[in-house]
């Protein structure tokens, strides 16, 4: 009983806090990754330029900060256009993805990880993302159903005080 006391109170914690299961990536390892990229470019064969831009990308979209998030997107929206594996594909939509849920794209995050699951129905990580944006949504649908309804309840109060008052004067 205790146990789901426990998953209870953690899902409306997590309900409250926004907390989802994609990683988070700090400044350092965005650091490192641009310093990789750069070296890379210095003469290293096209597949290791092309690891090191993934890396990067993987890095840029789960930044804390949104302009690197923006940038990561950018990164991989101009890198679909070449030749890429179908696994190749489905890493950049999925990133993609995660980078647009970041930014509070959810429909958009949404659109991309159904094309994830087209080329990999069952890949975990995108089934994964799909859930979590699905519940944005779904709470966001909450929070916002709950201030309408604080503000009409509000605007009733104020109309009813007021009419309460010229009923009093007169």
């Amino acid at each position: 009983m205790e146990a789901k006391i426990g998953k209870f109170i953690e899902s409306v914690g997590n309900f409250f806090s926004g907390g989802d299961q994609i990683p988070w990536c700090d400044s350092d390892i965005v650091t490192g990754c641009e310093r990789e990229v750069a070296e890379a470019e210095k003469g290293s064969s096209d597949e290791l330029k092309s690891e090191c831009i993934m890396r990067l990308s993987w890095a840029l979209v789960h930044s804390k900060r949104p302009e690197d998030v923006q940038r990561g997107i950018a990164m991989l929206e101009a890198s679909l256009g070449g030749n890429n594996s179908p696994l190749q594909m489905r890493e950049k939509i999925y990133l993609l993805a995660v980078g647009y849920y970041r930014s509070g794209d959810y429909a958009r995050s949404r659109q991309l990880v159904e094309r994830c699951l087209e080329i990999a129905p069952d890949w975990r990580q995108a089934l994964t993302l799909k859930q979590t944006i699905e519940d944005k949504i779904t709470k966001d649908g909450v929070i916002g159903i709950g201030i309408a309804a604080t503000a009409v309840t509000a605007v009733g109060i104020l109309a009813g005080g007021i009419v309460a008052a010229l009923s009093r004067k007169k």
